[in-house]
């Protein structure tokens, strides 16, 4: 298992529209598709990659700043790295996501940060 590029990082707020608008005005990012997944952002793309992930509805109170939700890597090999988490002990969660058919992989590092490795949707959860 290796990881094979960075994916995304995520941001959370409690206003979509004005952090949009800050990412787009001072990092020039632009705002492009993002499926329906059952709560409010939006996907901010450098190119035809979308790099930052904004999720909403969340309450101002519970926004860290300066705390990065999780990173997600672009990764190969879903059945062995299930196995080796497994193995290891390492809680993880996998699951397929709703639009792209993307696998997802969640888990945390030793510090707490939460990790999430990026599969094909042609891979197979096993």
């Amino acid at each position: 298992m290796a990881a094979i590029g960075m994916n995304h990082f995520t941001v959370l707020t409690d206003d979509v529209a004005r952090t949009v608008d800050f990412y787009r005005e001072h990092v020039g990012l632009a705002e492009g598709y993002r499926p329906d997944l059952g709560f409010p952002g939006a996907w901010l793309y450098a190119g035809e990659q979308a790099i930052l992930h904004i999720v909403g509805g969340r309450p101002r109170e519970a926004l860290k700043p300066g705390v990065i939700d999780h990173m997600a890597f672009t990764a190969t090999g879903l059945p062995a790295t299930l196995e080796k988490l497994a193995a290891q002990g390492v809680h993880y969660a996998c699951r397929q996501q709703t639009g792209t058919g993307l696998w997802q992989v969640f888990f945390f590092d030793p510090n707490g940060a939460r990790v999430e490795l990026d599969f094909a949707p042609d891979e197979s959860a096993g």
